[in-house]
Parts: structure tokens; C-alpha cells; sequence
């Protein structure tokens, strides 16, 4: 069922809280005025989320629209400081503190990141994602879609002239990817719009002109970003560390500190590196049964050579959506048979991934917006781009092999996202705070931790574990990568040494990631820093339970509060 925001909805849902209080009221009302302007603010979000009032409509990216919209967070700032946090209730008590470290980041961003005016990826969202959010999921008939489509791309050429008022010196690899994503975009306007328009022939026809004006005022963009914006893009793609450390902490609203959590990647590193090497020794004697003594004591050796040993088993192009459908049934009947999480009812679909999001990652899950309750979860698996060459098609199958593929879908699919987001999306609370401002530390650290889970009740024997060694390792790296590059002055050689030496990574993953790692700041991190705060959160409850800590107890009972930040969390929990 679609939730409708209103007052009258918000207020009704006083019945979450019997004893609520003046305070909570207060801030029910601010909280929905705040959502409000948040989704007509950001219609593309609003989409995503499920909310499709403003389907036709593009974010604006004028200065005067930035300004009034950072005036607008100082006012709901203000709004919250007034209001008594101790006299709050229930959800709200929590939901308080979210919308608050939610409003200062926007605060932050706006003031001192100041993306828009040199980060030409931020445009993307309403460039391209924006049209297949459209496109994707049927959560209407064509009918009513095609004209928020039409009027989205009547609005794109507004977007462009407010791209090249705004950018001025990005850095190169910032600049470099947009001309890759406007070309993706141009694609997805000829081309990735024919599911929905072909339904109807006759507003297809309608629409055609404008697709193609659409498509050339995108090549007139990407002309811009070659010949004019390019040439000046000398911008620094590290934030610094006075910048990376506030980002840090509002993106993962974590108690750790960059210190901290540096500290604790070091360490991590060295024990997930013995911990790969003992579950690698058994295999190595297995399949090298020759091998001498002195061969056996080399980790790093003995380490590669089962990986590369385990990555000749992939799938290929035409096996390998084939191949998820059967890993996915495979996971679940697992998760039942070994009783680890309620298992939701939403539908699950693999499907082949979009043609133009491929060439990253094997695979995603896209799940319906917590404000949409109808729609489908798509476990999105790639074939490779069509113009990849052999060798590097080959590459990426070795790394996305059968084994890595299982502790994939256990990530994305079950019981990772897939199976987290759906439980999120059945957690009602007064205001839809938690719904909006999901924690992607809390998210990302839940699929870490699954794979982790599912290798300690054997899911797929040694040959599983070692792939989901590898991806902590990689999880490692990542934070790794992400502070000591953007607080600091980690170089690319650097940067593919620990990432192929020191985590086993194949070079053309580690040539993505040092390209991620310089394009973003800060997400990186969630994966490391989540995990490390869901295995905290679980050991002590362990200890709290003692003989009688159930499992499934436990994971059911730390899904079911939506996905706020791991720390509230235990906060809940009691923990």
C-alpha cells in the first residue's frame, strides 16, 4: 500500500505511541513540513523513494535555489533546537537525532562541499536517472508515466544550462566520467525508454521528436564537457582531511572516529590475511598435492594460487543470469533449512542489468522505495558490455566466478538487501523520517555481516569462505583506500598495491576502484565501518545472553526498526 503524506496521515499515527507527549507532537508536525519540502525539493528522490507526485519534475540547480534551499535547512534546524529531544517517545526519540544529523550534513554539504559548482556527476541524477526511474518498475500504466517522462526531458536542457553555469574547475576524473555517463545517457534516451513507449504506439510516436531533441541536447553537452569543461578540469579530486573527517562521520553517523577506524582496518587486514591463508592451506594441498613444505608456508603464494584455482569455475555471458536464479533458491533454501531470518514475502526478480549500467559491478539490488509497497525487488546480474574485447570479459568472470558469485547473491540478494530492505520497508513509526534517511552504514554493514554469517554455517564449504575472505579484504581496502586518499596522499601505485597484493584483487577490479575511490568520499567506508559495528553489536549480545543467545532471535530483532544507524540500533536493543 502507497502512503500517502498528508497531516491528517501524520497525525493519525499518534496511535504508534499512546503516551505521547507535546514534544512529540511538535515534532511530528516539523518533521512531515521538512519531509514535504525534502521531496519537492528533490523530485528525483521523491521518485525513487516511491513518492511519484513529482514525477515530472527536476531538481533545480540554480544559485538562488541552492540558496533558498540551505536557508530552508537552517530554518528546520532551528525548528529542532527548540524542541526538548529528552521529552520524546517511541521511534520519535530516535528519528529526532536522525533528522537532525541529516539536516546538519545538508547544512555541510552545502556550504563547504559545494558539489554542484564542481562535481559534474551530481547532474547526473537528473540527466538519466531521473528518466529510468520512470522506466523501470510498473508502478503505473504508461498512460500516466509517459507524460512525467515528457515533461522531465522538456526540463533536462534547463538542467544542462545550469551544469555550465555552475561547474568551474572539477577534477579530471570527475570530468572524464560524466562524458562516459552523458553518452549513457544519450543511449538511454534513443534506446532504453522502448519498454514503457512501445506499449503505446501512438503517444510513442508523440514522443519521438522530443526524444531526439532530448538526445541532441545531450551531445551538445557532452561537446561542452570535451571541449570546454575538460580543458579546465584541474580541480583536486581529494577533499582534504579537515573535510573528509566531517564527511566521514555525517555519512556513517558512527561513534568511531577516523582514528579509530583506521586502527581497526589495519588490524583486520593482517587477521582476515591469516584467516584467508588458513582456510586456503587445505584446498592448496588439494589441488597442488605436490607442492613441498617451503611452498606451503608462503600465505601470499598459497593464498593467489587457490583463489586463481577457484576463479577457472564462471559463468559467461549467456550462463550467467542463469546461474544467480539458481544461487538465489540456493541461498534461500539455506537460510530456511539453517533457521537465520524470517524471509519476507516480496518478490524477487533476477534480471539482466541495463545495458547502460554495466562495466562496474556483476550485480545490484533494487529494491522498491520504503513510500512504494507494491513494487518488486530486481537482483540485477550483468553480462558485460557488447564491446568489451575477450581478454577483459574473460578477467571479469574470473572475478566474479561461481564461487564469488554465491557470496554475492548472499550480499545482494539473500539474506543481504534484498531480504533487509524489504523487512525496513514494513517498520512503521509517527513520521517517515527513518524511511527517508536510510543509513547506508547500517546497509551495507548488514550484507558484510551476512556473508560473514552464512561462511560460519558452512554455506558453500572453504570454497565460499575464501571468497568471502577475499571481499572483506576488499571491504578493508575500500576504507582504507577512501581516507588514506582523501585525507591524505595515497598514490595510484600505492593504491593497486594494496589492493592486488594485499587483498588479491584482479587488476581491472582494482583499476574500477582507484577511479571509484577519487570520484567519491566517504562511501567507501560503510561496508568496513558497518560490519565492524554489527559484529560489535552481536558479540554483545552474546555476552548479554549468554547459553540462551539465539540467532535468529537476534537477526530478526535487528531488522525490524527500518535501517537506521547501527548505533541506535543497540540503543533499541538494549545493548
Amino acid at each position: 500500500m502507497k502512503i500517502i503524506i498528508s497531516a491528517g496521515v501524520l497525525l493519525s499515527l499518534s496511535i504508534f505511541n499512546t503516551f505521547a507527549t507535546p514534544e512529540d507532537d511538535v515534532f511530528q508536525r516539523t518533521a512531515h513540513d521538512y519531509i514535504e519540502q525534502y521531496l519537492q525539493a528533490n523530485p528525483e528522490d521523491a521518485t525513487e523513494l516511491g513518492d511519484h507526485r513529482f514525477d515530472g519534475q527536476l531538481t533545480d540547480y540554480s544559485s538562488e535555489a541552492r540558496a533558498k534551499e540551505l536557508a530552508t535547512q537552517k530554518e528546520f534546524r532551528d525548528k529542532l533546537s527548540a524542541i526538548d529531544g529528552s521529552q520524546l517517545t517511541g521511534a520519535n526519540n530516535v528519528d529526532f537525532r536522525i533528522l537532525k544529523e541529516n539536516i546538519d550534513y545538508k547544512i555541510f554539504q552545502a556550504e563547504e562541499l559545494k558539489e554542484a559548482e564542481w562535481n559534474p556527476l551530481v547532474y547526473m541524477q537528473s540527466l538519466a536517472n531521473s528518466l529510468y526511474l520512470l522506466v523501470a518498475r510498473d508502478f503505473a500504466p504508461p498512460e500516466k508515466r509517459i507524460p512525467n517522462l515528457r515533461q522531465r526531458m522538456e526540463a533536462i536542457p534547463r538542467v544542462i544550462a545550469q551544469a555550465k553555469a555552475n561547474l568551474q574547475q572539477p577534477p579530471r576524473v570527475h570530468t572524464e566520467t560524466a562524458i562516459e555517463q552523458t553518452q549513457g545517457a544519450i543511449n538511454l534516451v534513443r534506446e532504453g525508454l522502448t519498454p514503457l513507449v512501445d506499449r503505446t504506439p501512438q503517444m510513442k510516436n508523440e514522443l519521438a521528436p522530443l526524444q531526439e531533441k532530448t538526445a541532441a541536447a545531450l551531445e551538445d553537452y557532452k561537446k561542452w564537457l570535451q571541449n570546454d569543461l575538460l580543458p579546465r578540469s584541474d580541480g583536486d579530486f581529494r577533499i582534504g582531511a579537515e573535510k573528509f573527517r566531517k564527511k566521514l562521520r555525517f555519512a556513517l553517523a558512527s561513534d568511531l572516529s577516523m582514528e579509530e577506524i583506521m586502527k581497526r582496518a589495519q588490524a583486520d587486514l593482517q587477521e582476515t590475511q591469516t584467516a584467508i591463508y588458513e582456510t586456503a592451506l587445505p584446498l592448496y594441498e588439494k589441488y597442488f598435492p605436490e607442492a613441498d613444505n617451503k611452498t606451503l608456508t608462503d600465505k601470499h603464494k598459497v593464498t593467489a594460487a587457490v583463489l586463481d584455482r577457484l576463479a577457472e569455475q564462471h559463468p559467461d555471458d549467456a550462463t550467467v543470469v542463469g546461474y544467480a536464479k539458481e544461487v538465489v533458491g540456493e541461498a534461500t533454501d539455506f537460510v530456511k533449512s539453517h533457521k537465520l531470518v524470517a524471509i519476507p514475502d516480496t518478490p524477487l526478480d533476477v534480471i539482466a542489468m541495463p545495458e547502460f549500467k554495466r562495466g562496474v559491478a556483476i550485480a545490484y539490488c533494487d529494491s522498491p522505495g520504503p513510500l512504494d509497497k507494491t513494487g518488486k525487488t530486481f537482483f540485477a546480474v550483468a553480462p558485460t558490455p557488447k564491446d568489451w574485447l575477450k581478454e577483459r570479459k574473460e578477467s571479469f568472470f574470473r572475478e566474479y566466478n561461481n564461487y564469488e558469485i554465491r557470496d554475492l547473491t548472499v550480499h545482494e540478494a539473500m539474506p543481504g538487501h534484498y531480504l533487509q530492505l524489504a523487512h525496513a520497508n514494513e517498520f512503521r513509526a509517527p513520521t517517515l523520517v527513518r524511511a527517508i534517511f536510510r543509513s547506508g552504514t547500517f546497509i551495507e554493514g548488514w550484507a558484510v555481516y551476512c556473508e560473514q554469517m552464512m561462511a560460519e554455517q558452512g554455506y558453500g564449504g572453504p570454497e565460499v569462505k575464501m571468497q568471502q575472505l577475499k571481499m572483506r579484504l576488499r571491504a578493508i581496502a575500500n576504507a582504507i583506500l577512501d581516507q588514506s586518499i582523501h585525507a591524505g596522499n595515497m598514490t595510484e601505485k600505492e593504491a593497486m598495491d594494496l589492493m592486488m597484493k594485499e587483498t588479491f584483487q584482479q587488476e581491472g577490479e582494482a583499476v574500477a576502484k582507484w577511479k571509484r575511490a577519487r570520484l567519491t568520499s566517504a562511501q567507501l567506508s560503510t561496508y568496513f565501518v558497518g560490519v565492524s559495528e554489527h559484529l560489535d553489536l552481536r558479540g554483545r549480545a552474546k555476552t548479554k545472553a549468554g547459553a540462551s543467545f539465539d540467532l535468529k532471535k537476534y537477526n530478526d530483532q535487528v531488522i525490524s526498526f527500518g535501517s537506521p544507524p547501527v548505533k541506535y540500533v543497540g540503543e533499541l536493543m538494549g545493548l
